[in-house]
């Protein structure tokens, strides 16, 4: 990928509404993150490439090292968490009006639907991969939710 064309998708991702952008080809891949450090990585046979970003956007390495976080160990919370598989709008009914798959307490089993993560118009439904009680739901309904982002813990 040549530095025109990262320069091109940076000035987009920073123009619009976008804060990720996530591209493969044969030459690399190329992860484009609002408020991230400056970094490109393309594969390892091709040399790493460093450009400056538009404002308020840049690229980072798509395996990126994991960012220290100084206090996550100190929060870590007891139990099972279940995980966000991708990326989407976090909801915990089928529908606006409807009850919500679980509440705090709720008994649940491997395989339950336990809530619903809305990823490009599709409704994907996530299925709980322990049996136990709910004693945490950590995200809001209708709230945007990142892959690895923990959703409930179970216990």
């Amino acid at each position: 990928m040549d530095l025109r064309k990262l320069k091109t998708l940076i000035d987009l991702v920073s123009e619009s509404n976008v804060s990720e952008l996530e591209i493969t080809e044969a030459e690399g891949k190329v992860r484009i993150v609002k408020g991230g450090i400056p970094v490109v990585q393309t594969a390892a046979a091709q040399p790493v490439a460093v450009i400056p970003p538009a404002p308020g956007a840049t690229a980072i390495p798509s395996p990126a090292a994991p960012a220290p976080a100084p206090s996550a160990a100190a929060e870590a919370p007891a139990g099972h968490v279940v995980k966000s598989p991708m990326v989407g709008t976090f909801y915990r009914s089928a529908s606006p009006g409807a009850k919500a798959f679980i509440e705090v307490g709720s008994q649940v089993k491997e395989g339950d639907t336990v809530c619903i993560i809305e990823a490009m118009k599709i409704l994907n439904e996530i299925e709980a991969d322990k049996s136990g009680t709910i004693t945490q739901i950590l995200c809001e309904n209708g709230q945007a939710v990142e892959y690895g982002q923990p959703l409930f813990i179970i216990e």
